[in-house]
């Protein structure tokens, strides 16, 4: 009883930092060794050493970086699982989601909800806005969770690519451009803001899965947090370090590191202004009624009949 009714959260996963600089060579690699046709998806998943297997990057997020080559296609496809990406790098690159088709811009954040046909695309050199690189962005889904409801499909489409049309971000609900956050980081007063990714009507962008975007300026520090949803930080911009529980991780650009449930975390910024972007899963969390934060009035978690 005391292992299923435990006095504290007892989450499995720890705070761990995967280097981009370190990782890239490899994904890469990968790319040129493994074809389109022989993998729907060319990805490098960010497995937690707590858990040591996939889907794990935390105990309900799984994070994983991706790579797409010039005049590729990641094949059309749908699923259950919620997707949302970070574009990191890379000209030319686009994805469709059912039916509309957008161009991936290096800090843009692109979702891809449920039961949604989709596929992923590269221009190459030659093609209006394609060169030789490819293109690498940041995927964080919920599949976690289907380890736990075993009810997860994926189907292929019967083509490479499903019908799209090409459309700008404003007609799109499913981009969100940096430059508007960025804006929006700006506005925000003080040496610490945070933005969330919401969509038009104000909801969050996913029912598993919410994202934000944080500012830091110059040797500033971010509120320290403890609560029960668990994220997935990636660098935008800068340099500095995180203590996550009894753990400190240095990061730098690029870098992306993992924040397991309760532990208390807090971000400083080095001697430039750092920008960061966290997605995580305090909308499922909250829709289930297992949020709690540390410092709250512990009665106002509780469900009133």
């Amino acid at each position: 009883m005391a292992r299923l009714n435990p006095a504290l959260p007892n989450p499995s996963t720890v705070p761990f930092l995967w280097s981009y600089s370190a990782i890239r060579p490899y994904l890469v690699h990968a790319g040129n060794l493994v074809r389109e046709e022989q993998a729907e998806r060319r990805v490098l998943m960010l497995v937690n050493p707590g858990r040591n297997a996939a889907p794990y990057t935390t105990d309900t997020l799984y994070a994983g970086l991706q790579l797409v080559m010039p005049r590729e296609t990641a094949p059309a496809h749908r699923h259950s699982a919620f997707a949302v990406r970070f574009i990191i790098e890379g000209q030319g690159g686009f994805t469709a989601v059912h039916g509309r088709r957008v161009a991936m811009k290096p800090r843009d954040v692109l979702v891809t909800p449920p039961w949604n046909w989709h596929d992923h695309g590269k221009k190459g050199a030659g093609e209006q806005g394609g060169d030789d690189e490819p293109v690498i962005w940041l995927d964080g889904l919920d599949l976690p969770e289907f380890v736990h409801f075993p009810v997860h499909f994926n189907v292929h489409y019967d083509q490479a690519r499903y019908p799209a049309e090409d459309v700008g971000v404003d007609d799109s609900p499913i981009v969100f451009p940096w430059e508007q956050v960025e804006e929006r980081l700006a506005a925000e007063p003080g040496p610490w803001a945070a933005v969330p990714y919401l969509r038009k009507n104000g909801a969050e962008i996913g029912r598993t899965i919410g994202a934000l975007a944080e500012r830091l300026d110059a040797n500033a520090s971010s509120p320290a947090i403890q609560e029960t949803a668990s994220s997935v930080y990636h660098i935008i911009e800068g340099t500095g370090h995180s203590v996550i529980g009894e753990t400190t991780l240095h990061w730098k650009k690029g870098d992306t590191f993992a924040v397991p449930a309760w532990h208390k975390y807090q971000h400083f910024a080095g001697g430039e202004q750092v920008y960061l972007y966290r997605f995580h899963d305090k909308p499922m969390l909250k829709a289930l009624g297992f949020y709690r934060v540390e410092g709250a009035d512990v009665e106002s978690f509780a469900d009133v009949w």
